[in-house]
C-alpha cells in the first residue's frame, strides 16, 4: 500500500485556516500544522512531509529542517512575492511556488485610486481648499485614451488592466515571453522596456523583485518616461533607484509617483524610513505597502495556496514556480 501524502503547513494558523487547508487537502493528504508541535516533532513532521505551506520561512522553521526533509518536494509560499526566500537554504530538488494571483484585485484597485487621485489632483486641490483657495478650473487629467503601461504583466497587472480599460485606458504590457491572451493594445518583453516607458502616461509597476529588476527604472529610464507622466509602485522598492526617483520628482513637478511599496520598510526591529524628503514634495503620493491588505485576503491567499498544493500532489501543473537563479544575490 503506497504511503499516505503529507503536507505540512508552517504559517501560524487558527480554527478558520485549519478548515480551510483541511477542505481543500484533506481528500488527498494528512495534515500537520507545525505551530504548535515542539522542535523536534515539527522536524519529524518535515521528514515525512511531501509538501509543506509556508510564509516567512526562517522564522517558522527549525533550523536545518529542510535539508532533513528527504521526501519533501515542494513549498509554496502564502506571500506572492519570493525575493524574501533563502534559496540556498532549500535543498535544489525542492519546487518552490509564490502565491500568484492571491492579492491581483485589492492590490489593483488600490492602483486605481491612487492612480485617480493623482490624476483628478485630488491632495493638491484639498490642501489648497484648506488654506482658503478654491482653484476652480485647473485642469486635471484623463484616463480616457490614455497609455496605461504595465510592468510585469502577471496577475497583479492583468487585474489593473481589467479595471483600466473601462477608464478607456490603452493597455500596453511587459512580461517574460512578450505574449498574452489578455486583451491588450501591445504587449513586448523586457527587452522592450524603453519603448513602454516612452509610450506611458501612467506606468504600473508590478513584476517581481529579482537579481535582474533590482534597480531596473534609474535616471535613465526615467527620463525616457513623459514629463507629466505617472509612476505607480505596487510591487518591491528597490526595483527603482531611490536617489534618481528623488530627484526626477524635484526636476519634474509634472511627473507624479505613487509609492506603496518602499525601500526601507519596517523589519526585525527597524523602522521605515526615506533617504531623500519624498514627503515635502506634492508630486509624490504614499501608503504603507497596504495595497492588499482588505478583509478576508488572507484566507483566500491560504485558499488559494493550499489549491496550488493539491495541484502538486495530484499531478496537476502548479503555478507561480520560482527560478532560484533568478533570486541569487538579493539576501
Amino acid at each position: 500500500m503506497a504511503q499516505e501524502r503529507l503536507v505540512a503547513v508552517s504559517y501560524p494558523v487558527d480554527d478558520e485556516y485549519i478548515a480551510i487547508n483541511t477542505e481543500v487537502l484533506g481528500g488527498v493528504a494528512q495534515l500537520s500544522f507545525l505551530g504548535g508541535l515542539p522542535q523536534p516533532d515539527q522536524v519529524g513532521a518535515l521528514r515525512q512531509a511531501d509538501a509543506l505551506i509556508g510564509w516567512q520561512l526562517d522564522r517558522e522553521l527549525p533550523a536545518g529542517g529542510l535539508a532533513a526533509s528527504s521526501r519533501l518536494g515542494f513549498i509554496q509560499l502564502l506571500s506572492a512575492g519570493l525575493d524574501t526566500v533563502d534559496f540556498a537554504a532549500i535543498p535544489p530538488a525542492i519546487t518552490v511556488a509564490g502565491n500568484v494571483g492571491a492579492y491581483a484585485d485589492p492590490i489593483a484597485e488600490h492602483v486605481m485610486a491612487m492612480t485617480l487621485s493623482l490624476c483628478k489632483h485630488l491632495q493638491a486641490e484639498h490642501a489648497a481648499l484648506a488654506k482658503g483657495q478654491f482653484r476652480r478650473g485647473v485642469p486635471s487629467r484623463t484616463l480616457h485614451g490614455a497609455v496605461c503601461g504595465i510592468l510585469g504583466f502577471g496577475g497583479i497587472g492583468q487585474a489593473t488592466a481589467r479595471l483600466m480599460r473601462p477608464f478607456g485606458a490603452r493597455i500596453h504590457a511587459v512580461n517574460r515571453s512578450g505574449q498574452t491572451t489578455e486583451p491588450v493594445d501591445w504587449i513586448g518583453r523586457l527587452d522592450d522596456l524603453d519603448q513602454l516607458l516612452a509610450a506611458a502616461d501612467v506606468l504600473v509597476i508590478t513584476i517581481p523583485l529579482t537579481a535582474a529588476t533590482r534597480g531596473l527604472i534609474g535616471a535613465r529610464e526615467l527620463a525616457l518616461m513623459k514629463p507629466g507622466a505617472i509612476l505607480v509602485n505596487v510591487a518591491r522598492g528597490p526595483i527603482i533607484d531611490e536617489q534618481a526617483l528623488y530627484q526626477h520628482l524635484v526636476a519634474n513637478p509634472q511627473f507624479c509617483a505613487a509609492i506603496d511599496a518602499w525601500w526601507h520598510e519596517p523589519s526585525d526591529g527597524t523602522g521605515f524610513r526615506t533617504d531623500y524628503p519624498f514627503f515635502d514634495l506634492p508630486n509624490l503620493l504614499g501608503s504603507p505597502h497596504n495595497s492588499g491588505d482588505v478583509a478576508g485576503v488572507l484566507q483566500f491567499a491560504a485558499r488559494r495556496a493550499a489549491e496550488n498544493t493539491r495541484r502538486f500532489l495530484t499531478g496537476e501543473r502548479v503555478q507561480g514556480v520560482a527560478s532560484p537563479a533568478d533570486y541569487a544575490g538579493l539576501r
